[in-house]
């Protein structure tokens, strides 16, 4: 893993803990959603910074290997 497929890797899983943390609560998600503006373009310009737009596969490979416990695998 180079440091831009680094870097994209790690942009999704801050982006998807935001995700999480904004929507735990379904009451209060209409407040915090504004607050995943940042985390989803720091996401996409680190997913374009890395070449892996569009290539998902190549992305969650990268996420799995990053964090093993994404992977779904200890469920």
């Amino acid at each position: 893993m180079d440091k831009d497929e680094l870097a994209a890797a790690q942009a999704y899983v801050r982006l998807l803990e935001a995700t999480r943390a904004a929507l735990s609560d379904p009451e209060d998600a209409p407040l915090y959603l504004p607050l995943l503006t940042s985390p989803m373009r720091e996401a996409d310009r680190a997913l374009r910074g890395a070449g892996l737009t569009g290539n998902e596969d190549r992305l969650f490979a990268l996420v799995r290997e990053l964090q093993p416990s994404l992977s779904g695998s200890d469920r």
